[in-house]
């Protein structure tokens, strides 16, 4: 099997020793986004702009793969504080209609660059 790596200069570049995403077959793996502009680099600042960015960081990968949100079959969401769930449901719903795809929401101490949200996931491109 083949490997494609997946790459978007529409979200933040890799910041360590991975792909952006990678496509085997049809079949794409997300790496974990996190709210930086892809811009500047930065984090943006306030809890439901950064979801926002995570979503559109992971939407430029998404359609870099030739796919759309509608493609994604798994979400694992990162969260460093547990009391942000109905926001992150509330923003997801922007992105996502049904059927939605199966998910994840996982509490974590700490994420890189002092994020408050990271998100990762899988999609399959017919």
């Amino acid at each position: 099997m083949s490997k494609t790596v997946i790459t978007s200069p529409n979200a933040p570049a890799a910041i360590g020793t991975y792909s952006q995403a990678i496509k085997a077959g049809n079949t794409v793996y997300l790496s974990g986004q996190i709210p930086l502009d892809p811009k500047t680099m930065e984090l943006v600042q306030g809890f439901e702009e950064q979801t926002v960015q995570v979503f559109e960081n992971l939407k430029a990968v998404i359609e870099a793969a030739g796919g759309s949100f509608k493609d994604v079959v798994k979400l694992n969401i990162f969260l460093t504080d547990l009391s942000h769930f109905a926001k992150v449901n509330e923003v997801m719903g922007r992105y996502f209609e049904q059927p939605y795809p199966a998910r994840a929401a996982i509490g974590v101490a700490a994420l890189p660059r002092g994020a408050q949200v990271e998100m990762d996931g899988i999609l399959v491109i017919e």
